[in-house]
Parts: C-alpha cells; structure tokens; sequence
C-alpha cells in the first residue's frame, strides 16, 4: 500500500528521491575525499614517531616530512652526531611530486626520498619487499630505486622495469608491500642518487632523522640541536603534531557542518512532499479513521512511505556518490579512474556507507514522524464532510 501511494505521483516521488540522492552524494564525496586526506597527513605523523626530525628553519612541515622550505647542508651531520643525547643522525632528501616518466606515461603526484644504503629502515620499519625483490645498492651509477604498489599498478612497473626521473634512467629493483597512503606512491632511492635528481650535487639534505640515547628526553635534545646548531629546527612528534593539527579538526568540523546541512534540508524536503500527499490523501485517512483503522496503523504508514524514500535515495546516493568521490580524486591527483575502482572499499569504506545509509533513513524517518502528527491530528468529521 505505501509503494503504491508513493508511485501515485511518480514526478514528485522521483524529485525528492533525487533530492535526497544529491544530498546524499554531496556526504559520500566530501565526507570521504576529505576523510582520506586527512587520514594520510596523520598517517605522516607514524613516521619517526619516537625520533626527532631536524629541518631547516623556515621549513613547512606536514606531520614528519618538510613539503615547503629551505636546504641543509650535508656538512651539519657531523655536528648533529655530537650534541649530547644523539645516537644516530640519518640524513634524507624528501621531494613531493618530482616529475617521473616512464616509456609511455607521466607519472604526476608521489613522494621521493633519498635514503642512506643500509638505513631504508629508518623510513619503511618493518615493511618488507614482495618476493623477488631488493633493496638499492650504493653505487651511484646502478641507478636502482624501489616503488610503492601503487605506482607499480599505475605504470604497469615490474622488478626490472625501467622508469625515467629527470634524465636519468632508472631500473626498479623492489617494490613494496604495504597499504600506507604514503609508501603506496613512495619512490625510494639511495641519498647520494636522488641528491644529483634534486639538486645536481651532493652538498644539500632537507631532513634528518635522529636517534636517541635511551636515557635521554626527546624535548631535551631537539632544544639542545637547535641551541647548538644555528638554522635548525628540531621537532618532536608532538610538536609536529601541533602544527596541523587545527587544520585537521577545522576540516572534520566543515565537513560535519556541511552533512549536517544536507541532512536537514532532506528532512525538510521529505517532510514537505509527506506533507502535500498527506493533504491529497485526507479523504483517505479519515474514511481510515472513520472505519475504525488505529491511529498507529496510519502513523506507520506514513513514516514507512519516508523511509522507504529515504532507503532509495541513499542507495542511490552512495552509488554515484562513490563513484563521485573517486571521479575528483582522479583527477586532482591525475591517477587513472580504473585503480581506484579496484580499491573502491578501502577509499570509500562499508562502514562509512551504512553509517550514511542509517543515518538519511532516519532522518527521512523523522521528517514522516511529524508529517504523521500532523495526520492524527485532523478532525475526521470536519474531513468527511468537506471532502464527500
């Protein structure tokens, strides 16, 4: 019965359907772009969370890698290595959407670090190679990186592949096996290798990664650094941590205000389509009333007619808003639309749908609940005698 009321008017069913469904894809692409972006500046902030990251001052650091700022000079370790409390001092190049090429294809947005042969743990951890593969040698004129996952999707990469990085011809010689944001789109390479990409010589680094002693207080030595050394700036992962964090919270806050909007004005315009059926139906209802019908028959009937509403146009929603979403990550980030598809769930998580779904039949659910107050209300009387 509720099925066939709603297609009674299948203009105006469809119209607030689509309503909802814009609304609702509205949520799915800016809830989750914006989600995943944040999800990888924190994921920055695993990296050398118990070290200290020294870069130049002036330098603009996302979580644990400088994207914006000056160069230090190599020279510096040494002076590094002898502040009280150091243990090691691991210095690399970081650069964020270096231009990479291979045969036939451009490849726009990864990172590239330079890292000392013998120190790839420093960076990775734990994370391995899949089979087959190994990490690069120090000698310069190998030319031997290793790649994230991701990038190898993208370009088709094999162990022994051929990529291009300025002018250089580089042989892939590993590629990783992890699921970080970060090292999926992660170029690794020996320091010396990707100092002569960057720079041209070997005199410059833009970070470096201390070690502690273990007695020692991780706040103690980056003040000690950059007390002793002028130009530096030493940076706990709290305070790291600290710099973006506002930026963070102020994009969780838009985003919750922005699908808390969007929820409302669904409501609104459920309720008013429940509204105007409800106001052509009236002779319905109180011929209902008048035969004895409960009250709470007609009061599910309606809320059951907005959440059906409801349930379709979030399913709707979700459909093209997921699709939406991976759409605009496509092309910011210039990566083909077809390796998102295969990772749709991870970037738009169930979780995340259903929460979505749940919440949009509620609040159609809601806006029926006081359309059907309206509904109980009405003197059956006064309807019958206006309407026959």
């Amino acid at each position: 019965m509720c099925l066939r009321n709603l297609l009674r008017r299948r203009l105006r069913t469809s119209l607030c359907i689509f309503g909802i469904a814009l609304a609702t894809i509205f949520i799915i692409a800016i809830g989750s772009t914006t989600s995943n972006y944040t999800k990888v500046i924190r994921e920055m902030n695993i990296f050398f969370s118990e070290q200290i990251v020294v870069v130049a001052e002036g330098s603009l650091v996302v979580q644990a890698f400088p994207v914006v700022g000056g160069h230090i000079p190599e020279n510096v370790i040494d002076r590094v290595t002898q502040v009280e409390g150091v243990k090691t001092a691991v210095p690399m190049v970081v650069r964020f959407g270096y231009q990479v090429e291979s045969v036939i294809q451009l490849v726009p947005t990864n990172v590239s670090i330079g890292v000392p042969p013998g120190n790839w743990s420093t960076l990775v951890g734990e994370t391995p190679l899949k089979p087959g593969g190994q990490w690069p040698t120090s000698m310069l004129d190998k030319n031997e990186v290793v790649v994230g996952p991701s990038l190898a999707r993208q370009l088709n990469i094999a162990l022994g592949s051929k990529i291009t990085m300025g002018k250089r011809n580089l042989t892939v010689t590993g590629i990783l096996d992890t699921r970080s944001a970060i090292l999926s789109r992660a170029i690794i390479l020996p320091i010396q290798l990707a100092q002569h990409l960057f720079y041209g010589h070997t005199m410059w680094i833009n970070m470096i990664i201390i070690e502690l002693e273990a007695t020692e207080a991780r706040e103690g030595v980056a003040k000690r650094i950059e007390e002793e050394i002028l130009g530096l700036k030493a940076l706990t992962a709290q305070e790291r941590n600290e710099i973006i964090e506002p930026l963070l919270s102020d994009i969780d806050t838009w985003t919750i205000g922005l699908s808390s909007v969007l929820y409302l004005l669904s409501m609104v315009l459920v309720m008013m389509v429940a509204m105007i059926n409800i106001s052509e139906r009236r002779r319905d209802f109180a011929t209902l009333d008048a035969i004895g019908t409960p009250k709470r028959t007609m009061f599910r009937m309606v809320v059951t007619e907005t959440a059906f509403i409801g349930l379709i146009g979030s399913l709707t929603g979700i459909f093209l808003g997921s699709i939406a979403a991976i759409f605009i990550v496509s092309v910011y980030t210039e990566i083909p639309l077809a390796l998102f598809f295969t990772d749709l769930l991870n970037f738009v998580p169930p979780l995340f749908m259903v929460t979505i779904l749940i919440s949009t039949v509620i609040v159609s659910a809601i806006a029926g609940i006081i359309s059907a107050i309206a509904t109980l209300r009405m003197n059956v009387a006064e309807m019958l005698r206006a309407e026959y």
